[in-house]
């Protein structure tokens, strides 16, 4: 139904995740994002299924806590079970999306999603960083579209690594499209100190997964290379986006494909630099002619070196 973080949360959290970030001889499950702090705190306390809300007082002039008023909403909420909240919870950030547009990642966008699927505004409450909650949520959404179109048969299997990660990136940028306008606030939302963390493992996992599908099997330092250039490609592409006028955003994809190369490039001279290091190293105290051997089997190099 709704592919959303609070569905793929760890088992301490009320859920399980089959996502995993690939590090190189190392399975380690890790929760897609910190989605679990926009919820109510019942989410993550173990046996307390009530939210915070379900310990404030209420009017004893109410005939009920179904009463006509946020307050009363709010306790019958916090009663309800809890993967029942968290479902409601979800409904509401992906019936917000529609508003960002006009609104911005904001609570206004947040409180209209709510009355969209019938929920009572009381609810943006129950969320800790209520518009870090909404941009996380859509970044585990096109995180999950991204391995959605991958498992379904994505065609990367003709085109070069290069092409591949191109082609992956721009499928994920095309996303943020219809809310490119406001995507520079989402962008300061992410850079805020509490929300940095969150950020920063979402892009982890989104770089992770676009390597996994070109076919990555690197490990050790080779590994985490790979994923820092590549987190760059798409981070300097996703600010040049914010510029671009163009028509469907062809100055982008030329500047992504123009990035992608040259990351490719940078690769391609760091291991010709190794390999002139190892070269040297083997004709130090020989001859000068050993000397030369060495510089000279290094550019035979050149147009043998494998991109990434």
């Amino acid at each position: 139904m709704y592919r959303t973080a609070a569905k793929r949360l760890l088992a301490g959290g009320g859920f399980t995740t089959t996502r995993i970030l690939r590090y190189p001889k190392l399975r380690s499950t890790i929760i897609p994002s910190s989605y679990t702090s926009g919820l109510c705190t019942s989410s993550m306390g173990g046996g307390n299924t009530e939210s915070p809300m379900g310990n404030q007082s209420v009017n004893p002039n109410q005939s009920g806590p179904t009463a006509g008023t946020g307050e009363g909403q709010r306790r019958h909420e916090s009663r309800k079970p809890r993967a029942e909240f968290q479902e409601e919870q979800a409904r509401v950030l992906s019936a917000s999306l529609r508003h960002v547009p006009r609104l911005g990642w904001t609570e206004e966008a947040m409180m209209a999603g709510s009355r969209d699927v019938g929920v009572s505004p009381s609810i943006v409450g129950s969320f800790s960083r209520k518009e870090a909650a909404l941009v996380e949520f859509f970044m585990d959404e096109c995180l999950q579209l991204l391995m959605d179109r991958i498992d379904s048969g994505l065609d990367l299997q003709n085109l070069i690594p290069s092409e591949r990660i191109a082609k992956l990136i721009r499928i994920r940028l095309e996303m943020q499209v219809p809310y490119m306008s406001k995507w520079p606030q989402a962008l300061s939302i992410q850079a805020h100190p509490l929300n940095v963390p969150t950020s920063f493992k979402q892009r982890a996992m989104l770089v992770d997964e676009i390597w996994h599908a070109v076919g990555d099997g690197a490990s050790d330092l080779d590994w985490y290379v790979k994923r820092t250039i590549l987190g760059g490609v798409y981070s300097t592409t996703e600010i040049y986006m914010l510029t671009d006028n163009s028509l469907e955003h062809r100055d982008t994809w030329t500047f992504l494909n123009d990035r992608v190369k040259d990351a490719f490039d940078l690769k391609k001279s760091i291991q010709e630099a190794k390999y002139f290091a190892e070269d040297i190293g083997a004709g130090v105290g020989k001859s000068v002619q050993g000397l030369m051997n060495g510089v000279m089997q290094t550019m035979s190099r050149r147009s043998g070196g494998s991109a990434f």
